[in-house]
């Protein structure tokens, strides 16, 4: 491996490896390289079978060079130097950097020196030009894009981006189960869900409200009265962060998932209505659930300055809630 050529096809087949690892590998939306750390040893094996291919390809050429006779091998080295001196490459890398050679510098010597020192009149290097002149053409165009036609700014990329990125954070939490926060739980009603709560309820609840939830040390659960708020939310916040301080239920967040902890509550909402053996007085507040769909009201009035309204909220209670 002495080319450039040799280096440029060494590097070709390991792009082309890669792409096509990544082409024919299913990932999903992750990189294949990422998802599959073994494809990094493909690539290793790969890159090792192009080396040893090179290095054969040189030792056969150097073979067959030293078999020639030496007429031979001039004509082979003169038509590899002017391959050499007509190469598009080189000549085009020579010409972007516009260099006198030593044997021509006597026409680029300006007239002043100091001590012997002598300074060249050297042109900039036409790259350097041409990417000058390319970030002038940049500098236009952007002034006519944002401050000519009011283009989208900097911060407003940001607030954007933002957005799209709290969108797709919310749509990934509405499949990722333990994910699920106070904010994003919803009450389950499958039947494995109502399995897999009662399996929690049962190995870790059932020493303070009881088997049928209803209530030993703990308040009773089957009833319209909650202590810190009834509903999938309230009963989610209440078994992950746990009771009233000093004298309420501990916080389960550290031995539950948050899908468990949504199946047993779901579970626990589960057992309104139903009746237990040997139910605990009602403790804690009324709850009527602010969001349910309310079935029938009926107004009557008491006197001049009294009315009395009945909500019937039949699929939060089931009772009938005076006011």
């Amino acid at each position: 491996m002495k080319t450039t050529a040799s280096y440029l096809r060494l590097i070709g087949i390991m792009v082309l490896a890669f792409f096509l690892m990544e082409f024919i590998v299913a990932s999903g939306d992750d990189w294949a390289i990422i998802k599959y750390p073994v494809i990094w040893a493909v690539l290793g094996l790969v890159f090792l079978f192009a080396i040893a291919v090179e290095v054969i390809s040189e030792t056969l050429n150097s073979i067959l060079f030293r078999g020639m006779n030496e007429e031979a091998q001039e004509r082979y080295l003169a038509a590899e130097a002017h391959k050499k001196e007509n190469n598009w490459f080189k000549k085009t890398y020579e010409k972007l950097l516009a260099k006198k050679p030593i044997e021509k510098e006597e026409d680029i010597v300006l007239d002043h020196n100091y001590d012997g020192i002598r300074e060249l009149d050297n042109v900039l290097p036409p790259w350097w030009v041409y990417m000058f002149y390319a970030t002038i053409i940049f500098a236009v165009v952007y002034l006519v894009r944002y401050h000519v036609f009011d283009g989208i700014d900097q911060e407003e990329e940001y607030e954007i981006a933002v957005a799209e990125a709290r969108a797709q954070i919310e749509e990934y939490k509405k499949t990722a189960k333990d994910l699920i926060d106070v904010n994003t739980v919803e009450l389950l009603t499958g039947e494995q869900d109502i399995a897999a709560g009662k399996t929690v309820f049962e190995a870790n609840c059932v020493a303070c409200h009881k088997v049928d939830g209803g209530g030993g040390i703990g308040p009773n659960l089957v009833d319209d009265y909650w202590i810190l708020g009834g509903g999938i939310k309230n009963v989610f916040n209440t078994i992950s962060e746990g009771g009233r301080a000093g004298k309420g239920m501990v916080a389960w967040k550290t031995d539950l998932k948050p899908s468990e902890m949504a199946q047993v509550a779901s579970y626990v909402l589960s057992l309104h209505g139903t009746t237990p053996a040997d139910p605990k007085d009602p403790e804690g507040d009324l709850w009527v659930d602010p969001n349910a769909p309310v079935e029938e009201v009926e107004v009557e009035q008491i006197d001049s300055t009294k009315i009395q309204v009945k909500i019937e909220d039949q699929p939060v209670t089931g009772d009938v809630v005076e006011e």
